[in-house]
């Protein structure tokens, strides 16, 4: 059969009255003369396969379950926190930036792929995410969903270090920023870790992230169904569990028991303690502040390591 013959004349080209006029600039740079290419080259050098024990865990999740940060000041913050991370997304239409260039140098040093991508597929991809008109710059961050440890998991591995269990549990703490100061002050006072209730609770977020200054990345953060039960469990395994409160029972200063294996629970600033929790403490105990301050989650929690540290520092001397 022929072919049937176009009704249109000969295509014709537009002769360059199509083309943007960006004066100054010049044509498509090709690959290997791009700001990000040697970045690009590294990730892919630098990938490493999976071991078997991460892969089926990893697999398991599906790709809606990773956050889209975007923006060019967001990703190069989160890079140099070392926010876990699968993907650099940059646009292939971007303009030379300093931040972009870090941020693709940094995508590079550890591994993470680099993908580029039209600026209407990244606007697709955003809006995939629940970000819908998100000014993302020409570049987004893939991040990693947070990969919390179970109770029991950081028990083990309080009770297999070389010195006394120290853990953190907050209750009730729904703001991020607390979250992160908390696991900073946690990480600098050497607690193994820190156990947060699957509800009504703060996050290992983005936020949460930036605030801890990157603690979080080696700072185990255990996610409890049900943190009564897991102090409860705590308990039978030796540890002495401490909740913070300014109603105490007793002052924190004077508090013999920080040389021992211990649990430090901290409450919202405006709640305080639940009943369920205050009621499973060992003791509670208040920090002397003048009669019309309070102390919020975070300041709290620094003072009480702070404590624990003086004490333990003294014993050991």
């Amino acid at each position: 059969m022929p072919a049937k013959k176009s009704k249109k004349g000969p295509t014709k080209g537009s002769g360059g009255k199509g083309r943007r006029s960006l004066e100054g600039k010049s044509g498509t740079l090709p690959a290997e003369q791009r700001h990000w290419y040697e970045g690009k080259q590294r990730a892919r050098a630098a990938k490493l396969p999976r071991t078997a024990g991460e892969a089926p865990a990893r697999q398991q999740r599906r790709a809606a379950d990773s956050d889209l940060l975007v923006g060019r000041n967001p990703v190069v913050e989160a890079l140099r926190a070392g926010m876990p991370a699968t993907r650099l997304f940059l646009a292939n239409s971007l303009d030379q930036d300093e931040r972009v260039t870090e941020a693709a140098r940094a995508a590079g040093d550890r591994g993470i792929e680099i993908v580029e991508v039209t600026r209407a597929e990244l606007d697709r991809r955003c809006e995939s995410n629940g970000q819908p008109g998100a000014a993302h710059q020409g570049l987004a961050l893939q991040v990693r969903p947070y990969r919390y440890w179970a109770p029991e998991d950081l028990l083990d591995r309080a009770l297999e270090s070389d010195t006394a269990p120290l853990i953190v549990a907050l209750d009730g703490v729904t703001d991020p920023h607390n979250l992160g100061a908390v696991a900073r002050s946690a990480a600098a006072f050497e607690a193994h870790g820190l156990v947060i209730p699957e509800r009504r609770s703060a996050s290992v977020n983005m936020t949460a992230w930036k605030t801890s200054a990157g603690t979080l990345a080696r700072l185990p953060v255990a996610q409890a169904t049900n943190l009564t039960r897991a102090l409860e469990a705590y308990k039978k395994a030796g540890l002495f569990v401490v909740g913070l409160d300014a109603g105490g029972d007793t002052s924190l200063p004077v508090l013999e028991l920080a040389t021992g294996p211990l649990v430090i629970v901290v409450g919202s600033e405006g709640k305080g303690l639940s009943r369920l929790v205050r009621e499973t403490c060992d003791v509670v105990a208040s920090i002397p502040i003048g009669g019309a301050e309070s102390l919020n989650a975070s300041v709290a929690a620094g003072v009480a390591l702070y404590e624990v540290a003086r004490r333990r520092g003294a014993g050991s001397e």
